[in-house]
């Protein structure tokens, strides 16, 4: 047997006596605090050089009150118990315990996170020693155990995974064998072997053994199988859909989601989605899911899909995916919202007649009485309004198809306008005004027996309505209408006597309408005589083609020729029948018509005129448009509508992108009419035309001039230099960014911190006074509470361009004699340019950490190799000039060590943030440094144990 050291009894006798004392204290906290220490004795070997030749002495413990002990007392001794012992089993048994106490009892055990890591990678070699010796008196599998997180926490992953690997084959029935088999999985899901990752989970989840790592593995299973490509979909698919059903097996667990159970849920729904996605859609959704069955979160996961396509900009798939479940489920309470997401993502696509179509079908789909009624208040709200929004549109729709002379379009849309209204009257609390609305869409559909019934009902029939009058006063005048013949269609052909019918009716209950005077006179020449539009051109053709007329009747005839030519928007007639009659107004007898007729005909020739040209404009006639428009002053010269048809020239040039024309146009109307209201609006014009026209510079020059007259010219004239600057007119720009600048401005909100940020280092990448706009763009950001990417890493990397000039300046300082004087000015440019690179990190962030962690480091270096360096006084004799040379060290020590800090803290930073030249440059240091540490080649792994590698 092999002999054991005197030191190792004194340890293994202290082990033993706190690993009793703890197991008594433990179970003594738990009982009540009058129970008193039974007596019992333990025999150790005495007065022998091996354990088999010990004689036994007796230490006897006698009863008494167990001594008052807290656990921070125990976990110190076992502390420095670990810290003294030279003995691996001493130590890891140390190590056990205090583990066992920070598990039982949440106490500190004394370790930093940095101490542990150090303390792990010693007792690995306790590990492999006891393993070897196969001299542990513990449980195998625990030991085991141990040493996979020790080789974890230190890094070594593979031969943490080894140790579990050789856990669960040699003890498969250890209670810790579920938690290896699901890192061994886990490890095999983060080296991207995916197939053996979901043999691993799978076991777990088909064996049972514990259910916590069950549910987690069943998780994760889905997701190595996702990993394995789509061949494997349909297997992850189906596991993503039993996880779904343990968190949500009924309704009412939609409700009650435990938050630590939310991000699991959500990237279920999110990897089904995408997979569906990328195979057949809804179709393979649908596949993946039990029809004979509706589960609870059935309709979430399609609206992820619909969500998905419609983030991708995929609206019609989108859409499709919606639409499937309406018809997966038809009867499901979440049909409404999905016909309304159906208008939402159509709405974000910019689409309005896929608008116009769904909202369409969910006025249709739910328009009956028992679909209405399925709906929620929300839902109903909505139904309202799309009803109000479908029946507004067909009622435009309408009038612009008629405007335009197409009869047929025109009478659909106004018919399906008024079906809307007389829909939405029904459930609607505005009802009269409603019923008025579809009213007079009937009437502009031809359907005038309707159209009656509409203001009928609106004026008689509904109480409170404030405009009743208007709809009775509408019902009359469609009857009037019909009674003169322009409002006539099958079955609707009103006599006098039902125009006078109602009359008296609208009379009776509205008495006291001040239209019911003219309306009784009108009536009582009606019952003399009738009269419509189209007799009176006929009977005007008449007169103006009769050799007896007198001019007056001339005159007349071609007035109301023009006017009725005019009133149908056909100004070309409307135009020859005004010069007919102004000829008439000129040449004829004055005393046949009164004096100021000449002066109304060109009014209304210039009128017709100028509709011309607006319709030749609107039409897209350029040419045809701005003839028009400049004829208007031959005919009324200076007239305000001649003045208004040469800027209106000058602006469809301007519309028809015609610049060169444009800008002379407008630049002769300023010219021309120096005080005319509209010139005001002529120097932003020119403004657009020069730009449009690729000449910024112009654009620019303008806006100088608008400025020169304003009390705040600064944003015509930032305007101006944002000009310059597309024109390239560098000094011009820098100049008016000196003049803003130099105002003192401070920026009120974000918008005006950019811009100001902008201009300084628009100013320092010019080379202009470079430092000082630095400086500024430096302080502006560090004093703002507005940033922006741009802004930041501007700033940012001007704080470093200061930062190495004041490295710089640190490094020509020579340490000299006295060496007090000059080492105080280079520590002061030491801080100067430190304090620049914390700025650059305080802006920059990740972006300069590198760069910054390694200057700061070197100025460390520098200053401690400046030290060593600087020269000995030459008065000194020997023995002090060794003194003086060991206080140097002593001084440049702490710089150095700073400096190696430094470097290591960018070190490390490779773990978080990957390889970068200024990481590169901190090892080449540390290499210099520690050659033995750092001079060798090194290859880093990562362990990554989050379930959901984010790689989608």
């Amino acid at each position: 047997m092999r002999r054991l050291a005197p030191r190792f009894f004194t340890a293994l006798f202290t082990a033993l006596f706190i690993a009793l004392f703890i197991a008594l204290f433990i179970s003594l906290c738990l009982a009540s605090p009058a129970i008193a220490q039974e007596s019992f004795r333990v025999d150790l070997g005495r007065d022998g050089e091996t354990i088999g030749d010990m004689r036994p002495v007796f230490l006897t413990f006698e009863s008494r009150p167990m001594p008052a002990i807290s656990p921070s007392e125990v976990v110190r001794r076992y502390h420095r118990l670990f810290l003294n012992s030279d003995e691996p089993e001493v130590r890891i048994d140390a190590l056990n315990r205090l583990s066992n106490i920070r598990d039982k009892s949440g106490e500190d055990i004394g370790f930093s996170v940095s101490e542990e890591q150090k303390v792990y990678r010693e007792a690995i070699s306790s590990y492999e020693s006891i393993l070897e010796r196969g001299s542990f008196g513990g449980r195998l599998d625990e030991l085991l155990y141990q040493m996979a997180k020790a080789h974890a926490l230190t890094g070594h992953d593979q031969e943490s995974i080894q140790r579990l690997k050789q856990l669960v084959g040699l003890y498969p029935d250890s209670a810790l064998v579920p938690e290896a088999r699901f890192r061994i999985a886990e490890s095999a899901f983060a080296s991207g072997r995916y197939a053996e990752a979901e043999t691993g989970y799978r076991h777990l989840v088909e064996s049972g053994e514990n259910g916590e790592f069950s549910t987690k593995a069943r998780y994760m299973l889905g997701w190595s199988q996702f990993k394995q490509g789509a061949g494997a979909w349909d297997r992850a698919a189906n596991t993503f859909v039993t996880v779904l059903d343990e968190f949500l097996p009924d309704a009412q667990s939609l409700e009650d989601v435990n938050e630590s159970s939310v991000d699991t849920i959500d990237d279920t729904f999110r990897v089904l989605a995408l997979m569906a996605a990328r195979k057949r859609g809804p179709e393979t959704l649908i596949s993946w899911l039990d029809e004979t069955r509706m589960r609870p979160w059935a309709h979430l996961l399609f609206d992820r899909l619909a969500d998905y396509y419609a983030v991708q900009g995929q609206t019609e798939a989108s859409v499709a995916v919606n639409q499937a479940f309406i018809r997966y489920a038809p009867d499901h309470a979440k049909v409404p919202a999905f016909m309304l997401q159906v208008v939402d993502v159509w709405q974000r696509a910019a689409l309005p007649e896929r608008i116009r179509e769904a909202r369409a079908g969910f006025v249709a789909r739910f328009g009956s009485d028992a679909g209405y009624d399925r709906l929620n208040p929300g839902e109903q709200e909505k139904w309202q309004s799309f009803s109000r929004v479908l029946a507004d549109f067909q009622y435009n729709r309408g009038t612009n198809s008629a405007n335009t002379g197409d009869v047929t379009a025109a009478r659909a849309a106004f018919v399906s306008a008024a079906g809307y209204y007389e829909g939405l009257a029904r459930r609607s609390v505005r009802i009269g005004e409603i019923l008025r609305l579809a009213g007079d869409a009937r009437l502009q559909a031809g359907q005038f027996p309707e159209a009656l019934a509409n203001f009928r009902r609106a004026a008689y029939e509904v109480a409170n309505y404030s405009e009743a009058a208007d709809a009775g006063w509408a019902a009359i005048t469609l009857l009037r209408d019909g009674l003169n013949g322009r409002r006539t269609s099958q079955g609707f052909s009103p006599g006098l006597e039902e125009v006078s019918a109602e009359a008296d009716q609208f009379a009776e209950r509205f008495s006291g309408d001040a239209r019911n005077a003219g309306l009784m006179a009108d009536l009582s020449a009606r019952w003399l005589a009738t009269g419509n539009h189209q007799r009176a051109l006929d009977y005007s053709a008449r007169v103006i083609t009769g050799a007896e007329a007198t001019a007056r009747e001339r005159y007349a005839a071609w007035q109301v020729t023009a006017e009725v030519r005019q009133h149908q928007d056909e100004y070309g007639l409307a135009e020859r029948a005004w010069k007919q009659a102004l000829e008439l107004a000129e040449n004829g007898d004055p005393g046949d018509l009164p004096g100021d007729q000449a002066e109304n005909v060109r009014k209304q020739l210039a009128t017709v005129v100028y509709r011309q040209g607006e319709r030749a404009a609107a039409n897209g006639k350029t040419e045809d448009a701005v003839r028009h428009f400049r004829r208007v002053g031959s005919v009324l010269p200076g007239s305000d509508l001649a003045i208004k048809g040469r800027y209106d020239a000058a602006n469809t040039l301007l519309k028809a992108a015609d610049w060169s024309g444009a800008i002379e146009d407008l630049e002769r109307f300023r010219s021309d009419f120096p005080g005319h209201e509209l010139v005001s609006g002529i120097p932003e014009k020119l403004v657009h035309a020069w730009v449009a026209s690729g000449q910024p510079a112009l654009a620019a020059s303008e806006l100088l001039q608008m400025a020169a007259g304003q009390p705040d010219p600064w944003q015509l004239r930032l305007r101006a230099a944002a000009l310059l600057h597309d024109a390239g007119n560098i000094a011009e720009r820098n100049a008016l960014y000196r003049d803003y600048l130099a105002t003192g401005v401070v920026a009120g909100d974000g918008p005006g911190h950019l811009r100001l940020q902008t201009m300084r280092h628009r100013l320092m990448e010019s080379g202009v006074e470079g430092d000082d706009w630095r400086e500024a763009l430096v302080s502006a950001e560090l004093e703002s509470p507005w940033h922006s990417p741009e802004t930041l890493e501007w700033a940012s990397r001007a704080s470093m361009v200061l930062g190495a000039r004041a490295a710089a300046a640190f490094t020509s300082i020579e340490l000299t004699h006295p060496l007090e004087d000059s080492l105080e000015r280079k520590q002061g440019a030491l801080e100067a340019a430190r304090q620049r690179f914390l700025d650059a990190e305080a802006l920059g962030a990740e972006a300069v950490l590198s760069e910054s962690l390694y200057r700061r480091a070197e100025l460390y270096r520098g200053l401690a190799r400046d030290l060593m360096a600087s020269s000995v006084p030459a008065d000194l004799n020997e023995l002090e000039t060794m003194q003086y040379q060991m206080l140097l060290e002593e001084e440049a020590y702490p710089f150095e060590e700073k400096a190696i800090r430094l470097h290591t803290e960018n070190h490390r930073r490779i773990t978080a943030r990957g390889y970068d030249a200024w990481i590169g440059r901190s090892l080449g240091v540390l290499a210099d440094l520690h050659p033995g540490r750092y001079q060798r080649k090194v290859k880093w792994l990562s362990w990554n144990m989050e379930a959901g590698d984010g790689s989608l």
